[in-house]
């Protein structure tokens, strides 16, 4: 009696796994045709700016000044974002000298030339915290002595080139809208309820957390093995692309960095420090862009979309190099703390384009203002 229950109850429990198993296959092969027919081109070559987005980017920078007075840090007030500083280096990007043509814009216009550089590594997390935590990494790029208009009107950098990128190819939230929701939720300390904003299955942004959880990845054994992306497109002259820097190993000297205490909270810093002040060990990488091709699903105003690589392959534009260098001083630590990185510090060659950078421009001149001026002495 005993034993026909038990093969009565193995036998159920089969056929519900097997039930759940084939609704589970089938909702994937739904999404997945679903997502395919909405991720098909051609996509617009030029921005679409919606409306209202103004007035959602003026609540945002409440949001984004909330947010450096919730995390200040005693009496200085830190950054929304990318709060951590790993260091700030100085950096060479030489130009290729086979550039092609059609590449040839802004500051790679002259191939073979070499710009000097300021390279700001970094968590992504708006509060300092230890390293080995799951966070976005990030990495900025200010060029120095850039002549040239720029599209932003500050004197104080009339003569900046930078590019903003971090680890991900691709964006948690897809536009200024999306941003503002999610932030506000963020800011409350509702992080995954920010990606739920209500009861309506058919606002979930589900696609969004995963994004979210993939970039939030574990630490790295040093900031210099790091892939790093705009996200966001940009303007070079007459094209449409995305930046991206990744490690370039073989254009420097070899070198193996020893095995680092991921325990200490900072050992990241520690990493570039051993590699590039005590074993005195450059770091190389190389500046590629990928160009849009409108034909297929690549949008200017959804950054949650990577664009493919296997249609349009990205394109090296220059070389980048960490010499050997003492960089972790106090004067050098204070200095980064006060570097301003902001994508419209650009010549108009490259020009941010879509709407998380029209946002960036208003939300990182606003949080820069007021973090400059909060922390004068």
């Amino acid at each position: 009696m005993l034993k026909r229950f038990w093969l009565w109850l193995g036998g159920l429990l089969g056929k519900l796994l097997l039930f759940m198993l084939a609704i589970g296959l089938g909702g994937w092969g739904l999404g997945a045709a679903y997502y395919s027919w909405k991720f098909s081109g051609p996509v617009s070559s030029e921005e679409q700016i919606p409306a209202g987005e103004a007035a959602l980017t003026q609540s945002i920078i409440e949001d984004a000044i909330r947010v450096v007075e919730q995390h200040r840090d005693n009496t200085r007030v830190l950054r929304d974002a990318h709060a951590k500083a790993h260091g700030c280096m100085k950096a060479t990007v030489t130009v290729n000298p086979d550039l092609d043509s059609s590449l040839q814009h802004g500051v790679f216009s002259e191939p073979g030339k070499t710009w000097q550089a300021w390279m700001r590594l970094s968590n992504g997390n708006a509060y300092p915290q230890f390293d080995r935590a799951r966070d976005a990494r990030g990495m900025a790029l200010k060029l120095l002595d850039v002549p040239g208009e720029k599209l932003s009107k500050s004197p104080q950098h009339a003569s900046e080139q930078d590019f903003v990128m971090f680890n991900h190819p691709a964006f948690f939230v897809r536009d200024v809208a999306e941003y503002k929701s999610n932030f506000a939720a963020q800011a409350e300390g509702q992080k995954i309820l920010a990606f739920f904003p209500g009861w309506n299955p058919m606002n979930w942004e589900i696609r969004h957390l995963i994004i979210a959880l993939k970039t939030l990845s574990p630490a790295p054994e040093t900031p210099v093995a790091t892939t790093y992306n705009s996200i966001a497109p940009y303007k070079l002259g007459p094209l449409n692309i995305k930046y991206r820097v990744i490690p370039n190993p073989t254009a420097c000297p070899s070198y193996s960095l020893p095995k680092q205490n991921q325990d200490l909270p900072n050992f990241l810093r520690n990493a570039l420090y051993q590699q590039l002040s005590l074993d005195r060990a450059p770091a190389c990488f190389a500046l590629q862009v990928q160009r849009q091709k409108p034909e297929h699903y690549m949008p200017i105003e959804d950054t949650s979309v990577e664009w493919d690589e296997s249609i349009s392959p990205f394109e090296t534009v220059a070389s980048i190099q960490l010499p050997a260098q003492d960089f972790d001083s106090r004067e050098q630590n204070l200095l980064c703390d006060n570097l301003s990185y902001n994508p419209w510090h650009a010549l108009p060659e490259h020009r941010p384009i879509g709407g998380i950078n029209r946002l960036r421009k208003a939300v990182y001149e606003a949080v820069s203002v007021y973090r400059l001026e909060r922390n004068q002495p």
